[in-house]
């Protein structure tokens, strides 16, 4: 029995007479005061005695776990080298769902009943009598939404024989219509799809890159292979990097096929979550659009995967299982014998080597859809083109604003930072806000009038005085956020209608898909956002593209910080000119003779990914080699420091595996916990997880200190 815990082994118990159950089953059972939910995992390992296992105390009437979904845990504990009980627990997140749902009370109007002596007709009560009339029953809280009144209003009708209860079964989502016609798509496209098609209908494993263009109509390709595994009897499962792009896409895709697909992420309510988990292990949800955590849903006969925007680094979890969603559903794809497909218009360079080495399939859409052209991207030097003193935009930049909002057009101006300044410090003392539990500074976020950090979340208010040396007004905002290029924007053209685009000022998907649809119908002129607004939508009234910073990622040292803003510059300059009219995107740098500037000037990706490829096999770093990092974090950091070193002093060494470290963090203390980090190199055959768990074995791990492994890093921080 496999429980739901950090545990790397399964527990031998006892089935009771009368009880039969078979591996995958969802069980109760005893551990110690408590019980829990279990997988059978097989039979038993017979090393304790029958007269001393406890008993399993139920088996819930829901679809066993298929043999692949347990091949599955084991394969991903395995590759991450965290133990299977915690990999279950991701898949077993909704232990309600194991329960069968209640059923709902609801009401419907009971015929030709008249209101009791000195019952009172209010207009609210007539408004859900009038809900009622000819329609079917509702819950108490939809009519009294729709009514716009209490649900005490709902409840005095029925009390007052108006109504009659009845119960209701969790009502499930409509099921998507592969029958229904697509657009006309153009010859690329149709060979895209044809070929997607024929690897579905096959039923065969394969990976296979969509590799088009920004524009180029990526998603109605993609949907076609949706279309063959519903044909099939299949499900679906679309992989997407950030809930935000989801409203605009679920929409599409509910246009396509008349019923929307289930949705799988953060922001659903419990209720929701159960009702999900539970119609998707029954198969009762043909098509799963989600983040990473999706990945894990119990899906009983899945029939293909999409990776949308597969080089994001969204796909990448950080926290408790550290795991690559998009490296993992290829290997969820390999265990279940199906098609996978990674779509992008920007390929990470693992999936870009994958392809040109042929280990994964390729298919190229190299033009944008409907014959619109890629945008002209002009390079702004801010050593000669420079923004007046305390402003951000440089003349030129300003010039192309303003010829842009003649001509009747929109533009965006993307700056990848939130909040008014990433740094506040005091001009007397030159004290920098930073914050207690992070090495990180307060962002100030003047439309909140409050100080914030984005990495544990603390919050404060905007200080008065210094809190050093207790000076007034001399606290100094350094540096743009979004906030503080919407005031330059106000204050350049205070008759231009401007909006900001970012995680903390749109809440949810919904917010998001308000802001976008007030954007397509030019409700706005100026757009200023973060990367909420770099991909996934559609402006064709969008015509100029400002980058604020494009040197903005390039700082750090990361392995993959070139790579990382060249995907994202990329990606934001394809929001320009994807309608009719030609685009135009100016990129504010003050290193214009940066590789990832002239690539993106040139248009010139393959070049770009060519010099990349070849620095990294020049210096055996992934894709060309392995890496593989151990966090140690406390909240001593005494205690931390010395079991770092250990871990250093008995780190394996050879002429081809090299340790780097232990070396502070770059954020050596996060959420109160100081942190360094040891770093494994090695080449790409090399098995680093056996190397790994003989390393841990030669060192004591304190009970107060955590070591996190993380296998092919993607963060260095």
């Amino acid at each position: 029995m496999l429980l739901p815990l950090p545990l790397r082994e399964a527990y031998d118990y006892r089935v009771p007479d009368g009880m039969a159950l078979v591996p995958g089953d969802f069980v109760e059972v005893p551990l110690g005061p408590r019980r829990l939910i279990g997988v059978v995992w097989g039979p038993g390992a017979g090393t304790v005695e029958s007269g001393r296992l406890k008993a399993v105390v139920r088996r819930f009437d829901v679809p066993p776990m298929t043999e692949v979904g347990r091949r599955f845990v084991e394969w991903v504990a395995a590759y991450t080298m965290t133990p299977p009980g915690f990999v279950l627990r991701m898949a077993v997140s909704v232990p309600s769902a194991l329960e069968p749902p209640k059923p709902m009370l609801a009401y419907l109007r009971k015929p030709d009943a008249e209101p009791p002596p000195g019952f009172k007709m209010t207009d609210p009560r007539k408004r859900i009598l009038a809900l009622l009339a000819d329609g079917p029953p509702r819950t108490p809280a939809e009519l009294a939404e729709e009514a716009g009144c209490g649900v005490t209003v709902v409840r005095g009708l029925a009390e007052a024989g108006l109504l009659d209860p009845v119960m209701l079964q969790p009502t499930r989502l409509g099921r998507p219509d592969w029958r229904r016609p697509g657009p006309a798509l153009s010859a690329n496209q149709q060979g895209a799809a044809d070929d997607l098609r024929e690897r579905v209908t096959s039923g065969c494993y394969s990976t296979v890159l969509l590799d088009g263009v920004t524009g180029s109509g990526k998603t109605e390709v993609y949907y076609e292979a949706i279309s063959a595994a519903l044909e099939q009897g299949k499900q679906a499962l679309v992989l997407l990097p950030e809930i935000a792009l989801s409203a605009q896409w679920l929409d599409r895709f509910a246009r396509r096929f008349g019923a929307p697909p289930a949705e799988w992420h953060s922001e659903l309510t419990g209720a929701q979550r159960r009702d999900t988990w539970r119609a998707v292990s029954k198969g009762e949800v043909p098509v799963v659009v989600g983040a990473r955590s999706a990945l894990f849903l119990p899906y009983p006969d899945l029939g293909v995967i999409i990776v949308d925007e597969e080089h994001d680094s969204a796909y990448k979890q950080e926290e408790g299982a550290i795991y690559h969603a998009r490296d993992m559903a290829v290997a969820r794809a390999h265990l279940g014998g199906l098609p996978i497909v990674l779509v992008s218009a920007t390929p990470s360079l693992e999936t870009k080597v994958n392809a040109d080495s042929h280990r994964y399939a390729r298919i190229e859409l190299p033009s944008r859809h409907g014959g619109a052209l890629l945008p002209d991207v002009e390079l702004v030097d801010l050593r000669r083109d420079r923004p007046p003193a305390r402003h951000w935009l440089a003349p030129s930049l300003r010039k192309a604003l303003t010829d842009t909002l003649a001509g009747g057009e929109q533009a965006m101006l993307f700056l990848n930072r939130r909040g008014y300044a990433p740094l506040t410090l005091c001009r007397a003392c030159g004290h920098r806000m930073q914050c207690p539990n992070c090495t990180a500074w307060l962002v100030e976020h003047r439309l909140a009038r409050k100080l914030q950090c984005h990495h544990c979340g603390l919050q404060q208010p905007l200080p008065h005085a210094c809190p050093e040396c207790g000076e007034e007004g001399t606290m100094a905002a350094c540096g743009p956020g979004v906030e503080r290029i919407a005031e330059e924007v106000a204050e350049l053209f205070p008759d231009a209608r401007a909006a900001i685009m970012a995680s903390d000022t749109l809440h949810g998907p919904r917010a998001i898909q308000e802001m976008v649809e007030s954007i397509g119908r030019h409700e706005l002129d100026i757009i200023i956002g973060t990367q909420v607004m770099a991909k996934g939508h559609h402006f064709p009234m969008l015509t100029l593209v400002g980058v604020v910073d494009a040197d903005l990622g390039l700082n750090g040292g990361d392995l993959r910080a070139a790579e990382r803003t060249y995907q994202l510059l990329h990606q934001v300059a394809g929001r320009a000119g994807r309608g009719e009219r030609p685009g135009r995107v100016m990129l504010q740098t003050f290193m214009p003779e940066h590789p990832v500037m002239q690539a993106l000037a040139a248009g010139d990706r393959d070049g770009f990914y060519q010099l990349e490829a070849e620095m990294r096999l020049e210096a055996g770093m992934p894709p060309f080699g392995r890496l593989a990092a151990l966090i140690v974090s406390g909240e001593d950091p005494t205690l931390v420091e010395r079991v770092a070193m250990a871990l250093g002093r008995a780190a394996p060494r050879s002429d081809t595996v090299h340790i780097l470290g232990p070396a502070p963090a770059p954020l050596a203390l996060l959420r109160g916990r100081h942190r360094r980090r040891l770093l494994m190199k090695a080449p790409r055959s090399t098995q680093v997880q056996p190397l790994i768990a003989e390393w841990l074995d030669r060192v004591e791990i304190p009970p107060a200190i955590r070591v996190q492994i993380d296998v092919d890093p993607y963060s260095f921080l």
